[in-house]
């Protein structure tokens, strides 16, 4: 917009006539001198434009430029609203982490179904489900035993077997800094390392009912309903030490023996006071 040699009234310095002017600042010819103002800030309280049309372009101007600093007013509040609170759960974090006192019950057991069954090996996580009814009816299910020394055991059983046939497929260690009480979405992450999938051959070896037992109930071997469990500490160490055993390639031995190591360690669980597994299949 071009204002050169538009005639204006100062409150203070009365008559002038626009003599230069930019983006941030404008020049005007008075009787006596010359003064320079912000622009376009200056006019409205101080400063009138004569010619109605230039007047009218230019309200348009300063209303867009309001805008525009409203606008980014709200994106600056915004930005420190999140930095808050993004200190607020990193504090909170940092308390549950340093708080932690370990559940005896600390590890899930998953039911993955076909689908899922190629996400969670793909993905390297799951979703711990929706809750069914109450005032929180539809948001997501927080996992809320699970910490840093909790791992997610991977289980699937064909339509056509009985509930006891059900197989272990893989297990992962939950992600470094997961903490179940903050989940919001449901999702539960592996570790970057600390993830193992099962062969078909070696998950016919491993039925998931060798090791659980439903204290209440134990010699069934019923699921019910759900698709997640919460399990003890010392049977996913058993489970992790007989997968240590069925690997043969030296490699992947290795990477279970290492899993197992960083999991009794998390888990302040020594190898020595494991027992067999006692599971429900073992009463029958």
């Amino acid at each position: 917009m071009n204002l050169i040699n538009e005639k204006v009234t100062h409150k203070s310095f009365g008559l002038g006539s626009i003599v230069n002017h930019n983006d941030t600042s404008i020049e005007i010819h008075f009787a006596k001198e010359n003064k320079k103002f912000v622009f376009p800030d200056v006019f409205g309280k101080h400063l009138k434009l004569h010619d109605k049309i230039a007047a009218d372009s230019l309200e348009k101007i300063i209303q867009r430029q309001e805008t525009e600093r409203k606008e980014e007013e709200w994106k600056k509040e915004e930005g420190k609203r999140l930095q808050r609170k993004n200190q607020e759960l990193r504090m909170e974090h940092e308390k549950l982490m340093k708080n932690h006192k370990l559940h005896p019950e600390s590890q899930m057991v998953f039911w993955c179904d076909t689908e899922e069954q190629n996400d969670s090996f793909t993905e390297w996580k799951v979703f711990s489900g929706v809750i069914k009814s109450g005032n929180n009816k539809g948001k997501p299910n927080k996992p809320i035993r699970l910490h840093q020394n909790s791992a997610v055991l991977l289980t699937g059983i064909d339509s056509s077997m009985p509930e006891k046939d059900r197989r272990i497929l893989g297990v992962y260690m939950v992600n470094e800094d997961f903490i179940g009480k903050l989940c919001e979405d449901g999702f539960i992450p592996a570790h970057s390392k600390y993830r193992l999938q099962l062969t078909e051959q070696e998950s016919d070896q491993m039925s998931f009912w060798k090791y659980y037992v439903n204290e209440k109930s134990p010699h069934k071997t019923t699921w019910n309903s759900g698709k997640y469990r919460y399990f003890d500490n010392l049977w996913m160490a058993q489970i992790l030490l007989d997968i240590v055993s069925l690997r043969s390639d030296p490699e992947e031995r290795e990477l279970a023996q290492q899993f197992f190591e960083h999991y009794c360690k998390m888990n302040q669980i020594s190898e020595q006071e494991l027992s067999k597994p006692n599971g429900a299949l073992t009463r029958i």
